[in-house]
Order: structure tokens, then C-alpha cells, then sequence
């Protein structure tokens, strides 16, 4: 124990060192490197200057020179700099010479590691790296959680956290952040609420970053009143803090609230930034303010403390084409100093479809053809688009051009949390256990929205086959299963709350505004454009998305 402890004192002294070489800029030349001290000062004062790859090449020279051999903390930091530089190979290398070294089994060097893999998307790696590592530290838990977070493995960095709580592994900042950041991405409402409960009795809820991550979860849940309950209950709020929320209502095309606290931010002493104006603008674009969103993008442009990139050229295409000014949106992506993104194109092709003007949507799909040859998706808009105008000749030749193209449709996905547990529901699901239940209380819902004159759209299916094939098949889409699901499971009092991986469809729309008005419920849908919140046979955003 004892000797855990000197060495942990001497990884100190070396950190401090490399600290004080790197707040000074100065490393020392290869001739002066003598010891392991000086070396590793160097490289981590390279790994902490943002110098990654500097920080590799002079290990690769220390190495070379044969003396002194590297220690685990030489490795441990080498280890960071590949994580930092995504650098597969080196990472790999290191790993082989830690073993060689016998010092893959250090916590320290362990940890490095897990998180270089991680970083460069080896998951399995990171794994198995810390499946086999004798000792764990706090810090090795936060790191795993951390991986599969950002991996997109959510459910299993919350499985990886439970475990840890469990064993009794105590709670690090680093570690909340990594399990809210995936609450907030499967829209886990009941954990992140329970998470939240934790914070509270830890008395870490008080904590400024933890806080910001807290009203990310509740925002992304559809739950603005938690949110904003959490920010007003944090002190010391910095930009961060208030970016969060403004960019929370935002989500929910809550304008009015997010101009409120853009306006009280900055009574408080604290100037927006260029994550403020995005939200600002994406808020706008919901909301459907082009005067609103005018002013703020000359707002911007004058603030001498703010430089216009490319998000905020993409939200006012946005907002323009939201508008209907189809033509000043494509002008826009045309002039702007930045090279236009598929993400505009085919901001600028959903306009055309809710505006009609087929002309503008056929050269942004033409560029959309170009930038993403493999995504269906662009095609299923552009007949949309020649539907919505009953342009059916476009649209049989669009169906044929996807047909005989490479292009590949994304499978819908859609999953909603029932009993503190996240069901996923893939189109045409069959694997379910209560799938009869499902399907039977959507043909129950077909057959009351059909007294209301509910018609299915069905073109925007576009397999080729007949019309009531069509009407089948749209009733297979995930969204629907999972709003099924949630009617027969949910309380009456609840609302369903559905998160999906792609853009809703107009039938899937439709269907749910109907569902809304006839089970007198709130649907919450979360697409991969913005949030749509359905009551009494309306959406939030108004038929625009």
C-alpha cells in the first residue's frame, strides 16, 4: 500500500512538472533529455498544448535514442496523446509495448488505453482492455461509460453505470456527464429523473457542468418545465448554462421564452456567443419568424465578438425557406462564404414540398444527388414534393431513379421508455411479444380516424405496388408501433412521448394529430429535425418540418 502511494506522490510531481513546462512553452532539446522525468515533462507538455501528434513523434525519438525506457506514466501519456489524434496505430503499438513492459496491467496505463480505443470507435477493444485490467479506478469506470456514449452504445453506458453504482464506485463529474449525455440521447426520461434524484442527495446537482447536462436530458424528453426548473435553481450560471436552455426551448420552437432569456443573459452580464445564435435562429426557423430571424442573423453579423459560420448560414436557409421565400433561401446557399452542406440542400427541398415549388426543389436535389449518392432519402423528398403538387409523371421518374440507383434508404427506427425500460421498434416489427396487441389497437385507431375522413397518404410509400398495399404498409411504420405500444401501456394521465432516428413522414404526421384528437392525449415526437408535440388534432410545428 505503501508503495501505491509513493508512486502515485511520484506521478504527481511528474504532472506538476509537465505542467510547468507546458504553461511555459519551453521543452527541452534531445540533448538535455537525461531521465524519464524530462522526457515525459516534454511530451506532456506537447499532449497538453494541443499537440498531439508532436507529442508521438517525440516519443517515437525517445525510443530511438534507447535510454531511459519509458515509465507507465510515459505510456499513460502517449496513450492520450493517441486518443487525442485519433491515431489507431500508435494506439495499438503502445498497447503491444505495455504488455511487453509489463505494465498493461497499471490502472493508470489501463485507463489510457481504454479511452485511446474508444476515442478511435474500437469499442470491443476498450472492452476487452477493461474486462482484463486487475484493478479499476473511478476514473476507469467514467472512461468505459464515456466510450459507449460515444459510440452510441446509450444503453449499455447506462448498463456500464448501474454496474459501477452497484459495486460502490464512487460518482465523478466526468461520469455524470457521459450518463446524462446518454439519458438525453435515448430521451430516458424516468433515469435521467432518477439520476437526478441521485445528484440531489450527493449534493452534486449544484455543480455548474452536471447542471447543464441535467437540462440537456429534460429538453431532449420534452420535459422544458424540468429544465428550466433546474437552471433557475443553479447558481454561478455561465454561458454554457444558458446556451442549454435558450437552445431547450428552441428545440420546442418556444421562441418567446428563448428571446426572453437571450435578453435577461445578457442584462446579466453575460454575451452571447456563436452557440447562442444558432439557437436563436433554429428557434426562429420553428416558430416560423422570419422578421425575428432577420434581425438576430444582422445582429450577429455586426457583433464584432461573433464570427458567422456555417450553422448560422444553415438555420437562416432555414427560416427563409420556412417562410416561403424559396428563392432568397437558394440565393442565400448560393452567395454565402461557406461551401453549402446537405443539410441545407435539403433544408431548402422540404420548403419547396410545404410550398410548392418544384422547380428550386429540383436543383436542390440534384445537389443532394451529387453530395449523397447513397441516400434514399433525397429521393423519397423530391417525390414527396412532386406528390404534393400531383405531379405524378415526376414522381413515377423519381421512384424509377432511386430504383436504378445505389442508393440505400435508412431503416426507421423508433423507441419510446415505458416502466423505466427503452422499447425499439424497427419498421414492419414482428419480434415483439405483444405485437398482436399492437397492430390490433392500430386497426383500431384506423377505423375512428376513418369516421373523421382520416385518409391515408400514400404516397409516401414508395414501393411499387397497389394503393391498398400501401395503405398496409404505412401502417408498419416503427412511429406508429411505438405510439400503439405506448397507448396500451402508459397511464391515461401520461403523455407518449416517441423518439425516432429519421424525419417523420406526412402520413406518419397526419396519423398522429388524429391519434391526438381522438384519445383526447399528448404525443410527443422527436425526429431528427426538431421536436413535434400533438394535442387536440394540432402540431407545434404547424404542419411545417
Amino acid at each position: 500500500m505503501l508503495k501505491k502511494q509513493q508512486a502515485l506522490l511520484h506521478r504527481q510531481d511528474i504532472l506538476a512538472g509537465g505542467i510547468l513546462y507546458s504553461k511555459c512553452g519551453r521543452f527541452l532539446s534531445a540533448s538535455h533529455r537525461t531521465s524519464a522525468v524530462s522526457w515525459n515533462c516534454s511530451i506532456s507538455g506537447l499532449v497538453r498544448r494541443g499537440h498531439p501528434s508532436d507529442a508521438l513523434h517525440l516519443f517515437v525519438t525517445m525510443r530511438r535514442q534507447g535510454t531511459p525506457p519509458p515509465t507507465e506514466f510515459t505510456l499513460s501519456t502517449v496513450l492520450s496523446a493517441c486518443a487525442a489524434a485519433r491515431a489507431l496505430p500508435e494506439a495499438s503499438q503502445v498497447h503491444a509495448l505495455a504488455v511487453k513492459t509489463s505494465m498493461g496491467s497499471d490502472v493508470f496505463v489501463g485507463t489510457a488505453l481504454l479511452d485511446a480505443y474508444s476515442k478511435c470507435s474500437r469499442i470491443a477493444d476498450a472492452r476487452r482492455v477493461f474486462d482484463g485490467m486487475p484493478d479499476r479506478s473511478p476514473v476507469t469506470w467514467s472512461s468505459m461509460v464515456s466510450g459507449l456514449a460515444q459510440n452510441h452504445l446509450y444503453e449499455d453506458a447506462l448498463m456500464f453505470f448501474r454496474s459501477s453504482q452497484r459495486m460502490g464506485v464512487g460518482l465523478t463529474q466526468f461520469t455524470l456527464s457521459a450518463v446524462l449525455s446518454a439519458c438525453a440521447s435515448l430521451a430516458a426520461t424516468t433515469q435521467g429523473t432518477q439520476l437526478h434524484a441521485l445528484l440531489v442527495r450527493t449534493g452534486l446537482d449544484s455543480d455548474i457542468y452536471v447542471a447543464t447536462s441535467l437540462i440537456d436530458v429534460y429538453s431532449r424528453c420534452g420535459r422544458m418545465e424540468e429544465a428550466y426548473r433546474v437552471f433557475s435553481c443553479t447558481d454561478g450560471k455561465n454561458i454554457a448554462l444558458w446556451n442549454a436552455v435558450i437552445a431547450g426551448f428552441s428545440r420546442h420552437a418556444r421562441l418567446l421564452e428563448a428571446t426572453m432569456l437571450f435578453e435577461k443573459m445578457q442584462q446579466f452580464g453575460e454575451l452571447p456567443n456563436e452557440v447562442t445564435y444558432v439557437s436563436l435562429l433554429s428557434a426562429c426557423g420553428h416558430a416560423g419568424s422570419v422578421e425575428k430571424g432577420r434581425g438576430y442573423f444582422d445582429l450577429m453579423l455586426r457583433d464584432g465578438n461573433v464570427r458567422a459560420n456555417v450553422l448560422h448560414y444553415s438555420c437562416m436557409v432555414d427560416v427563409l425557406g420556412r417562410a416561403g421565400l424559396v428563392s432568397e433561401a437558394r440565393d442565400l446557399i448560393e452567395t454565402m462564404p461557406y461551401e453549402a452542406t446537405p443539410s441545407m440542400w435539403g433544408s431548402l427541398l422540404s420548403s419547396c414540398r410545404i410550398h410548392g415549388d418544384h422547380e428550386v426543389a429540383k436543383v436542390a436535389a440534384d445537389h443532394l444527388f451529387e453530395m449523397e449518392p447513397n441516400n434514399a432519402g433525397n429521393h423519397v423528398l423530391l417525390s414527396n414534393v412532386y406528390a404534393s403538387n400531383k405531379k405524378w409523371g415526376e414522381v413515377a421518374m423519381t421512384r424509377k431513379l432511386l430504383k436504378d440507383s445505389s442508393a440505400k434508404k435508412e431503416m426507421g427506427k423508433s423507441w419510446i421508455e415505458v416502466k423505466n425500460k427503452v422499447y425499439v421498434f424497427v419498421v414492419g416489427e414482428g419480434n415483439h411479444p405483444m405485437i398482436g396487441e399492437i397492430y390490433a389497437k392500430l386497426e383500431e385507431l384506423g377505423c375512428e380516424m376513418k369516421k373523421l375522413d382520416f385518409k391515408p397518404e400514400t404516397e409516401y410509400d414508395l414501393h411499387d405496388v397497389e394503393e391498398e398495399q400501401k395503405e398496409e404498409l404505412l401502417k408498419h411504420h416503427s412511429e406508429k408501433l411505438a405510439l400503439a405500444f405506448g397507448l396500451i401501456s402508459l397511464p391515461p394521465c401520461l403523455p407518449v412521448r416517441i423518439n425516432k432516428n429519421l424525419r417523420i413522414c406526412g402520413d406518419c404526421h397526419s396519423f398522429m394529430k388524429f391519434a391526438s384528437k381522438i384519445r383526447t392525449r399528448e404525443i410527443i415526437v422527436r425526429d431528427t429535425n426538431r421536436f413535434h408535440h400533438f394535442k387536440d388534432g394540432l402540431c407545434s410545428c404547424g404542419d411545417f418540418w
